[in-house]
């Protein structure tokens, strides 16, 4: 029986399609991703200037803020500006090594975001049950510790997708139905065995998204307790107040998260492709630009920030974090 060679299987190049079956409102549809892509940058690094410079700013809470920034600043520019070439220029191509380099970014650094949005729930957690020891308890070099085991965890887990990516054999054409490199959506054009792909997905899935939904529920659930026990109904209502934009944050990224999820592998044929990628996108794109909206209206000292900046009353040194 004769081999087939590695070369003769893995083609240089995918096509990224767009969003079949809407070839035609491609235009259209680039309007809202390119505005909301501009407000997602515009806004992140709007408050990770702030969070740098502002001396109010440098405490946890904030330097978590600033996590949460840059890995949504990442993902937003890890596949926007892809997917504009694609409906814009009609750039479809990218490289097999391209391909694989971006999925492996949008799924480390989707990963992250997730970790921080659990380390983000610690961090109310510890602020309303333990006030008194906060600054104590969550010191630079526990949040610094915090952020890298939450960014190695995502590349350690991450990495195997490469190369279980780049051990199957692809006799089924190179163009993709996206606007961007997945796992499951690469894989799928594999005339290989994909078992292994489909259950170390779900296993990553369940080590990073579980665990950190596990960690957040028990978060909230030890919050709501020590709130409950406050005697003060103003003091409940500053506590319940200081999660509201976390609690919004939680909702923008795994909303479209377990849609897209749970859709691409069980939805079968009962929704269209279409709708498929359109929420993948939203789900990369909805977290970046409105987490910086949802802080800087929700956050008092944020917003407090901003406006001392815009009335000009008062210079901002640099200092570092």
């Amino acid at each position: 029986m004769m081999m087939l060679n590695q070369t003769d299987v893995t083609p240089a190049s995918f096509i990224l399609n767009g969003i079949p079956g809407l070839e035609d409102m491609h235009v259209w549809i680039s309007l809202p991703f390119c505005s909301m892509y501009v407000v997602a940058v515009v806004g992140n690094c709007g408050l990770l200037y702030l969070i740098c410079y502002e001396d109010a700013l440098h405490r946890p809470m904030y330097y978590f803020l600033a996590m949460l920034f840059i890995t949504g600043l990442f993902i937003s520019s890890s596949t926007i500006p892809k997917a504009l070439s694609i409906f814009w220029f009609h750039f479809k191509e990218i490289s097999f090594d391209g391909c694989l380099i971006q999925m492996f970014f949008v799924h480390t650094l989707t990963g992250m975001e997730s970790g921080v949005l659990m380390l983000m729930a610690l961090d109310r957690y510890v602020a309303i049950c333990y006030p008194l020891h906060y600054s104590t308890i969550l010191t630079n070099p526990v949040i610094a510790k915090a952020g890298l085991s939450t960014f190695l965890r995502g590349v350690l887990l991450i990495i195997p997708f490469t190369f279980l990516i780049k051990r199957l054999p692809y006799c089924r054409g190179n163009i993709i139905p996206h606007t961007y490199c997945d796992h499951m959506s690469v894989a799928k054009l594999s005339c290989g065995n994909i078992k292994v792909n489909v259950i170390y997905g779900l296993m990553v899935a369940l080590l990073i998204g579980g665990f950190d939904i596990l960690c957040i529920t028990v978060s909230y659930t030890m919050i709501l307790r020590a709130v409950v026990s406050l005697s003060s109904a103003d003091a409940r209502q500053k506590a319940f107040s200081t999660c509201t934009a976390h609690i919004c944050s939680i909702v923008f990224s795994y909303s479209p998260a377990f849609f897209s999820f749970f859709s691409h592998r069980f939805g079968g044929h009962r929704i269209p492709s279409s709708c498929h990628i359109i929420v993948a996108n939203i789900y990369l794109l909805l977290p970046p630009t409105m987490n910086p909206v949802v802080y800087g209206v929700k956050t008092k000292q944020i917003r407090d920030c901003v406006i001392r900046i815009l009335s000009g009353s008062k210079y901002i040194k640099p200092h570092s974090i």
